[in-house]
């Protein structure tokens, strides 16, 4: 028999008031509650000592306070960590934490798998499969929050988080948004607006409807600086041109002065990491006050493209300060376990059969080096 309860992390600040409201309760009830999930990252109604006794015994029956579980738990030699957090029928996702000296950065995925099947991304190999639910998004902070002994306001471990896990998030944008205000909330995980992150391949009419509601930055997978390379690497472009991404950006910037944009750029090599290249993507960027974050790539199995070389790196990022353009090299963190950038893939029951299409094409180039080797 299923559990009919009510995950009360599927609800923001509004949503939870309204829950209440539904049991005949005052909004302040929600706030206390909230304050226990988030704060004190507590799942026993029990345990919430200032709430009524009635009460206390009255939410086991309708509500549960339920993150996902992880599966597997690795810590890279780096201090990276990575979690598969288990999902329904066989799914799962992955969420990484990068701790650095200054801050910690918890990386979120807003999907099981992706549609978008951008070349140079393992998380796209392996096809689609659903949404992740605002429970299951806001339930990855919590369990990590819980692991790393995360304490709003006091103890910050989880200072900084990035939506770019797997999936693009503005394709998940309602459940996305509920999370990512959990995420900001003073009852919640307490974060500042700029220290929340969506990351976006370009899905241009919901970055405009997310100006609208929501004052996070944004990082733009770009990492082509015209349209004929972009659309090869990145199907995306094909809808929506890269003159049509930078003024949703423009537009966005406009409305959310506050907010910062980045670019991300994956140079692999001999691809789109060239000085032809390099200053085409300079003259994009004068159109915008933004910066933009080199990736060097990370490979995965079965991938036709390579990182490029330490020099050529230098060079593309030394042309682009030059000219005034702001740029900066990202560290690889956690290559070890496969959480670096592009590398996470999870498990994904394939709804779009992509998965098994890569899997054939793998094994044709396999064959067909086996035959070289051969002859």
């Amino acid at each position: 028999m299923s559990d009919v309860r009510t995950n009360l992390l599927d609800f923001d600040r509004e949503g939870l008031r309204g829950f209440f409201a539904g049991l005949g309760e005052k909004p302040y009830r929600a706030d206390q509650v909230m304050k226990w999930i988030y704060h004190r990252l507590e799942s026993d109604f029990g345990a919430m000592t200032d709430l009524g006794k009635g009460l206390r015994e009255k939410l086991p029956e309708v509500a549960v306070v339920s993150p996902p579980k992880a599966l597997v738990d690795k810590t890279s030699t780096d201090g990276t960590r990575k979690w598969l957090l288990g999902m329904d029928a066989g799914n799962a996702v992955e969420t990484v934490y990068i701790p650095e000296p200054a801050r910690g950065t918890l990386c979120v995925s807003s999907q099981i798998g992706c549609g978008l099947n951008c070349r140079f991304c393992s998380t796209g190999a392996q096809g689609f499969n659903r949404n992740l639910a605002a429970s299951e998004i806001t339930g990855q902070v919590w369990y990590a929050a819980k692991q790393l002994g995360n304490i709003p306001h006091q103890q910050r471990r989880i200072t900084n988080v990035v939506m770019m896990g797997m999936g693009e998030p503005l394709l998940n944008f309602d459940n996305v948004v509920r999370a990512m205000s959990v995420m900001r909330d003073d009852l919640g995980f307490g974060l500042a607006s700029k220290r929340v992150t969506l990351s976006t391949a370009g899905v241009v009419p919901m970055i405009d409807k997310l100006g609208e509601v929501a004052d996070v930055s944004l990082a733009v997978s770009l990492h082509a600086p015209n349209d004929e390379l972009r659309t090869q690497l990145m199907p995306i472009n094909k809808r929506w041109g890269i003159d049509e991404l930078l003024e949703a950006c423009a537009r966005y910037t406009a409305r959310r002065p506050r907010a910062t944009i980045t670019f991300e750029y994956t140079l692999m090599k001999g691809i789109n990491d060239t000085p032809v290249l390099a200053r085409q993507l300079i003259k994009l960027m004068r159109r915008l006050a933004a910066k933009v974050n080199l990736i060097p790539f990370n490979p995965f199995p079965g991938t036709q493209f390579e990182r490029s070389d330490a020099a050529v790196i230098r060079e593309f990022q030394t042309l682009l300060m030059d000219a005034g353009v702001q740029a900066m090299v990202r560290r690889t963190r956690g290559d070890d376990i496969d959480a670096a950038c592009g590398q996470l893939r999870g498990k994904v029951a394939d709804r779009t059969r992509r998965h098994a299409e890569f899997q054939r094409r793998v094994e044709a180039a396999r064959a067909s080096e086996v035959q070289a080797d051969v002859a």
